[in-house]
């Protein structure tokens, strides 16, 4: 089924969507999918919801885009709210979770250097997924999406993961550190769940010495683990956030979010983006806001995901072959003992849309808007797939 126009970036699976509704996507002959992906923690809306389609009608009808030369009002009225639900005081909009991320890494760079740092440097962590531009790759801890463009940018030092001493020990060690990147819970890392004071810790760190706390989250904001933001779990407040995925429900856009002298350091001239926030993806992002507030959907994932992690706990943790459960909100890995990558084919033939990352943790993403009975198809599905896998 491979498309010979396309760059073969993907390893595509053998299925042409053309529609979608809620939880579910049909393909060309009409045979209907569980989506418990959400597109990567994209749709948590589902697919095709109401809100979001008649708002980007309606701006669509009205104005797509004019660039970020003119004040654009309902791009203003978006960083409003994500201010509001945030804490942050200013909002950078671009495109994607990458660019959201590059914003953030530029504005710590020029943070440093107005310290008076020639070579700042930002810490981050081990098994870390921050985004394919060079400077998020070389951010990310994944040799594997790192393989084949070296040279990586310089001005990175890495720790690992949940581990507050070593990230102190690093800043101790090294003036240079102007800020710490970190992902409250890491995604593409196999859904890693710190320790709870772990995002205070580095709160602390960074106050003491005298660095930003950039928490990226894109792939958790939005509501998707029970909070409008994963750092609302906590005590620790970022001065930089980053946001996209579950913002747009599908339609590409990114923000970086800034508060205190953060929030000044990217001046005119110095960042910019041609199609960030436009009125388009602003008006659906907007549409985004309303219904998980309306709606009360970072609840519902908090809810959700509790009864998820308990039933998977009751029906597979005992069986040998899986080494851990974990999750917060919608977003749940179930990590075996052994590379189990053939899953996702093995659950598309099921009828159902999973994910295996950090190469032997299925991870689950389901949107947010999944009913009970959906919850319980998903649940049975899986466990279904994990026992047939291990027998």
């Amino acid at each position: 089924m491979q498309q010979q126009s396309l760059m073969q970036t993907y390893g595509r699976l053998p299925v042409r969507f053309v529609r979608g509704e809620g939880a579910w996507l049909e393909d060309e002959a009409g045979e209907r999918y569980l989506d418990g992906l959400s597109g990567i923690a994209v749709c948590g809306l589902g697919h095709a919801h109401p809100a979001v389609a008649a708002a980007v009608a309606e701006q669509a009808r009205t104005l797509v885009h004019t660039s970020n030369l003119y004040h654009l009002p309902v791009q203003e009225k978006l960083a409003d709210r994500l201010c509001a639900i945030s804490g942050m005081d200013r909002v950078f909009f671009c495109n994607s979770g990458a660019e959201a991320n590059e914003a953030a890494i530029k504005l710590a760079r020029r943070h440093g250097h107005a310290r008076g740092i020639d070579e700042p440097r930002i810490l981050v962590m081990d098994n870390a997924f921050h985004g394919r531009t060079m400077a998020t790759l070389s951010a990310t801890g994944n040799v594997k999406a790192q393989q084949g463009f070296e040279p990586l940018l310089p001005g990175f030092v890495r720790v690992p993961f949940n581990d507050a001493t070593a990230a102190g020990e690093a800043m101790a060690a090294d003036p240079s550190i102007v800020a710490v990147l970190v992902e409250p819970v890491q995604g593409e890392g196999g859904i890693r769940v710190p320790e709870a004071h772990y995002l205070e810790q580095l709160r602390f760190l960074c106050d003491r010495y005298q660095a930003l706390l950039l928490c990226d989250e894109v792939q958790t904001g939005i509501g998707r683990t029970g909070q409008w933001f994963a750092f609302q779990h906590t005590r620790a407040m970022p001065d930089v956030l980053t946001s996209a995925k579950g913002l747009g429900n599908g339609v590409p856009i990114g923000a970086c979010l800034a508060r205190g002298t953060a929030a000044d350091v990217l001046q005119p001239g110095s960042h910019g983006s041609t199609f960030g926030g436009n009125p388009l993806a602003s008006a659906a992002a907007l549409a985004v806001l309303d219904t998980v507030q309306e709606q009360q959907l970072a609840q519902r994932a908090a809810q959700l995901g509790e009864h998820l992690l308990q039933r998977f706990h009751d029906e597979l943790a005992d069986l040998n072959g899986v080494h851990e459960i974990r999750g917060q909100g919608l977003m749940i890995g179930i990590e075996l003992d052994r590379p189990c990558a053939e899953l996702v084919a093995e659950a598309l033939a099921d009828h159902l849309l999973i994910n295996v990352t950090a190469g032997q943790t299925i991870r689950l993403l389901p949107p947010l808007i999944m009913n009970d009975a959906e919850a319980d198809q998903l649940i049975r599905q899986v466990v279904r797939l994990v026992r047939r896998f291990l027998a």
